[in-house]
């Protein structure tokens, strides 16, 4: 169904919703957009850090012990 849809489709889409909402509630709500896209990648890179850091404690050091005194 959504397959056939085409680019006259999307503008005629694009202009109803345009007609019933106004250009600033949709561009606030464009921007309200934006504000979640950066909070959600920032909490995936904070994520990551974690994990990361998580990764280099738990990492254990297997160097024998005669060797750790030449060092």
């Amino acid at each position: 169904m959504l397959n056939n849809i085409g680019l006259p489709g999307i503008l005629l889409i694009a202009v109803v919703v345009l007609v019933l909402f106004g250009r600033g509630k949709i561009s606030s709500l464009m921007g309200e957009v934006g504000k979640g896209i950066t909070a959600f990648k920032k909490g995936v890179n904070d994520s990551t850090k974690e994990l990361e850091e998580d990764a280099a404690e738990a990492a254990q050091d297997i160097t024998p012990e005669d060797e750790k005194d030449k060092a």
